[in-house]
């Protein structure tokens, strides 16, 4: 049986062409395009518009996203994806730029690609190709597991202070009275008050 062309992107090695930025490893959208051109010369990509104002994304009160869609052997694959900061959080739908669009179209386009099997274990956290690791692949995950929050120790006395019982009027007068007394004493001078 003849391999497929999913299997054919999926064994290319492609951890030479990643970067890491913080946490996230990247795949650049350029190798990403050559390799599958050499796989597949047929492929296109296809950035979808807005009906509306013809523009390369959607925007809604929830924020904005991309639609990009790589087909190969007329199969296609889509992919959103939201405009996103350097924090990769994504942006309000008011406070971006066309650069923000045309990055997010390019990281788009390698996950569509990705779809097809290029750099596909680079999302699921993998570290080598299904390929290279005798057909097993290897369970490696990026996220971090949650721990427990830390508590400050100003919260607590916070806390304590608003949590203290509450005495009654009267015996917050008799114990004003009884400390009014005795601070004179601790102090050792001074006169008190009747």
């Amino acid at each position: 049986m003849s391999e497929t062309l999913f299997e054919k992107l999926n064994k290319v090695n492609v951890n030479e062409k990643t970067e890491k930025k913080g946490k996230f490893t990247y795949l650049s959208w350029a190798f990403a395009w050559g390799e599958l051109k050499k796989v597949a010369p047929d492929a296109k990509v296809t950035v979808y518009h807005n009906e509306q104002d013809n523009m390369p994304y959607f925007k809604s009160e929830a924020g904005v996203l991309v639609k990009v869609g790589v087909e190969v052997d007329g199969i296609e694959h889509i992919s959103y994806l939201p405009l996103m900061d350097f924090k990769n959080k994504s942006i309000h739908h008011e406070d971006f730029d066309m650069m923000d669009v045309n990055k997010a179209i390019q990281r788009a386009t390698v996950k569509a690609i990705g779809l097809h099997g290029l750099g596909l274990y680079i999302y699921a956290g993998e570290d080598l190709p299904e390929d290279e690791q005798d057909g097993e692949p290897k369970k490696t995950s990026t996220r971090k597991k949650k721990e427990e929050p830390k508590e400050k120790k100003t919260r607590d006395r916070t806390r304590a202070k608003k949590e203290e019982p509450k005495e009654e009027p009267e015996a917050k007068e008799d114990a004003k009275e009884e400390s009014q007394e005795e601070a004179p004493k601790k102090r050792g001078r001074g006169f008190r008050r009747k």
